[in-house]
């Protein structure tokens, strides 16, 4: 799923602090597009930044699907989640190189600064799409200053190739995003 070049784990420390829990707040970006009931996909958790606000936003009757290369990344966000109490709404899924691998209909999926980092982008928006349900939707945030607009345009071409289109173009601070649906 991802190239050689992925962010290491101890990297996360840097942009998982207190400054992005302001600029980046998860209930303000994810408002509307995660509900009570909803079984999302946090692609590329990370240290669980949007995994466990998305847990509490899912409520009892839903649960998130974390998903991450790096079981380092996972074992944090996990730690969080026990410490919020939400654990049991999260599935933690340690993905391989070259695939996602779940195989679980998700009513939204997000991908918040890592797409850059996979290899294939066609097989694994490929796969994704497989997982969205008809009326479910898909976040892709990248960060500006790894992802420049024509790069940034060029993922966007792929996703709507293998079957999504673009709803609306979505600011973020410091990023390129883009709310998906299926085609």
């Amino acid at each position: 799923m991802m190239e050689e070049h992925l962010c290491p784990w101890w990297l996360a420390y840097t942009f998982d602090n207190p400054l992005r829990r302001v600029v980046h707040k998860p209930e303000r970006i994810l408002s509307g597009l995660v509900r009570p009931g909803f079984t999302a996909l946090d692609l590329g958790c990370g240290f669980g930044h949007f995994t466990i606000p998305m847990a509490r936003m899912v409520g009892e009757e839903g649960h998130v699907i974390a998903v991450d290369l790096q079981a380092q990344m996972l074992e944090r966000a996990r730690r969080r989640a026990v410490r919020a109490g939400i654990q049991s709404r999260i599935r933690f899924h340690q993905s391989g190189r070259e695939q996602i691998g779940v195989s679980e209909a998700v009513d939204f999926a997000l991908a918040f600064w890592m797409v850059h980092e996979v290899h294939d982008k066609e097989s694994f928006l490929r796969e994704l799409v497989a997982l969205l349900k008809p009326h479910s939707r898909f976040l892709m945030v990248e960060p500006r200053v790894h992802v420049g607009s024509a790069s940034f345009n060029l993922t966007v071409e792929t996703a709507h190739r293998v079957g999504m289109q673009t709803l609306s173009e979505v600011k973020i601070a410091w990023s390129r995003a883009v709310l998906f649906a299926p085609a």
